[in-house]
C-alpha cells in the first residue's frame, strides 16, 4: 500500500493536473462547448491507455537495451530533476499559446504530451523496471493518479474560474518544488547503488 501511495505521488506530481488545465482550456477554444467535455474524456482515456502500455512493456524495453537498474534510478532522477526545474522555471515553450490546427483536438496535444508524455512515460519505466515483481500497485497509484487528473481537468473550467489561473500557477510551483526534493533522492539512490555493486 506504501508503495501504491508513493508511486500515486509521484505520478501524480509528473502528470500536473492543474498546470495543465489551463492548457486544455485554452487548446479547446475553438472546440464547441457541449464537446468540450467529451473531448476531455476522450483523451483522458487514450492517454491511461498509453500509460498503461508502458507500464507493461518498459521493463522488456529496458533489457533489450541491457539497461542497467543503477543506471536507470539516477538517470529516472535526472529526467525528474528536468520536469521539476521546468514547473519552477517555465520555458517559453510551454505556454499558454498552444498552437491549434483543428477545431476538436485529437490525441495530440491533449493526451500525448500534456497528459502522457515523454517525462511521465519515463518515469513509469523507471519506478516500474526498480520492481518489477510490484506491478499491481504501481498500476494502482497510476489509475488513481489518473483518475484526479482526469476529474480536475474535466472541470478544469469551473476550477479556473473559481480560484484563478495564478493560483493554479502558483500550485504548480509548489508541486515543483517538491518534485525537485524527490528527483535529488532517486539521483542519490542510484548513484549509492552503482558503487555498492
Amino acid at each position: 500500500m506504501a508503495l501504491m501511495l508513493s508511486s500515486f505521488v509521484t505520478f501524480l506530481l509528473v502528470m500536473d493536473p492543474l498546470g495543465n488545465a489551463p492548457l486544455f482550456l485554452t487548446s479547446l477554444q475553438r472546440t464547441k462547448p457541449e464537446r468540450r467535455q467529451w473531448v476531455i474524456l476522450r483523451e483522458c482515456l487514450i492517454a491511461l491507455g498509453v500509460m498503461v502500455a508502458f507500464l507493461f512493456l518498459g521493463r522488456t524495453m529496458l533489457s533489450v537495451l541491457h539497461i542497467d537498474d543503477a543506471a536507470l534510478q539516477a538517470a529516472g532522477g535526472v529526467i525528474l530533476l528536468l520536469i521539476s526545474i521546468r514547473m519552477v522555471f517555465p520555458t517559453p515553450e510551454r505556454n499558454l499559446a498552444e498552437p491549434m490546427t483543428h477545431d476538436e483536438p485529437f490525441i495530440v496535444p491533449l493526451a500525448v504530451p500534456y497528459i502522457a508524455g515523454p517525462s511521465l512515460l519515463a518515469v513509469i519505466v523507471v519506478l516500474v523496471s526498480q520492481d518489477a515483481g510490484n506491478w499491481p500497485w504501481f498500476l494502482g497509484g497510476l489509475v488513481l493518479a489518473w483518475l484526479v487528473t482526469a476529474v480536475t481537468l474535466y472541470f478544469s473550467g469551473f476550477l479556473q474560474r473559481v480560484v484563478g489561473t495564478r493560483a493554479l500557477v502558483a500550485v504548480e510551483r509548489l508541486m515543483g518544488m517538491i518534485l525537485v526534493i524527490m528527483a535529488v533522492q532517486m539521483m542519490f539512490d542510484g548513484t549509492r547503488a552503482f558503487f555498492v555493486a
